[in-house]
């Protein structure tokens, strides 16, 4: 269950710190994904705290411990973009990651976002689940991260 966390955005937050923490603690957070640590290590971009920090958000336990958190953006031709979302492994299967989501998709359409859009491995069975369970739709894109390198995009509407 869900509802004893809070969502905070990160524009409450102090960016650096926030970032520090969560890339403590990334191997809690991304255990069991394709993705190996020089990986994880770049999708935590300075500009994802600084810059882009009003699209992302953490949700916090009681006791102010993460829980998971969402990074993302609006793009100029008003597409969202899901960069990265992180739930810690004690609060997966809880509805956190679809939370998380429903609200990146909010403020979304708050600025005049079209669509909502992540790319993922074809291999990471927990994003095509939410993705199917968010309503979005998943389409192949061969080579999208290099050659040999496909991706899947999952795509849902905000019209």
């Amino acid at each position: 269950m869900t509802d004893d966390l809070r969502l905070v955005g990160f524009e409450e937050l102090s960016a650096t710190a926030l970032r520090d923490r969560l890339l403590a603690r990334r191997r809690e957070f991304w255990s069991g994904t394709v993705l190996d640590d020089a990986a994880v290590v770049a999708l935590h971009d300075p500009v994802f705290f600084h810059q882009l920090g009003g699209f992302g958000c953490v949700a916090l336990t009681p006791d102010d411990d993460d829980a998971g958190y969402l990074l993302g953006l609006v793009s100029a031709d008003r597409l969202a973009v899901v960069h990265a979302l992180a739930v810690h492994p004690d609060r997966r299967r809880s509805g956190l990651a679809m939370r998380l989501t429903e609200r990146f998709a909010g403020l979304a359409v708050q600025v005049g976002a079209r669509a909502v859009q992540a790319v993922a491995s074809p291999a990471d069975d927990a994003a095509l689940a939410l993705a199917a369970r968010f309503g979005a739709v998943a389409a192949p894109s061969p080579g999208h991260a290099g050659p040999g390198a496909d991706r899947v995009t999952l795509t849902r509407s905000l019209t």
